[in-house]
């Protein structure tokens, strides 16, 4: 199999607070930061998604871009783009609004609509700030 390699980039502004309610505000401070601030903090995050698969033969397309973007859009941006990760995001409810968690939910948001297109998820990347960026490339297994 020559898996080929496309990647879709798209954007969403979003507001969130590191912090863990059992924690006091001085315990928060000191291990988040100012990303502790009670106050909240938002970020323009940039997304990329890059799924992996054969050329197909009819399209030469690994996948259709236009229909990943959809996707993305569809069952990420919508969701986050301009909100607060703690408070109005469902798929984030009940985990620490780290960006290493929010890559691992939206990889768990993206992997089965992509294989409907016929490829399959290789890597979700988030950038925070132009310093500081996860990427995720699914499960171990």
């Amino acid at each position: 199999m020559n898996n080929v390699y496309i990647t879709r980039k798209e954007r969403f502004n979003a507001a969130h607070r590191l912090f863990r309610p059992e924690f006091t505000d001085a315990e928060n401070l000191r291990i988040f930061g100012k990303c502790s601030n009670p106050n909240w903090h938002g970020h323009n995050y940039t997304l990329w998604v890059t799924v992996k698969g054969e050329v197909c033969n009819s399209t030469g397309f690994v996948a259709d871009l236009k229909e990943l973007s959809l996707i993305i859009n569809e069952k990420v941006i919508i969701l986050l783009d301009h909100r607060n990760i703690n408070l109005e995001v469902d798929f984030m409810s009940g985990k620490l609004a780290s960006t290493e968690n929010l890559t691992i939910a939206i990889w768990n948001k993206l992997d089965e609509p992509v294989k409907k297109l016929g490829a399959s998820l290789h890597c979700v990347k988030v950038e925070e700030t132009d310093n500081n960026m996860v990427e995720y490339f699914g499960p171990s297994k």
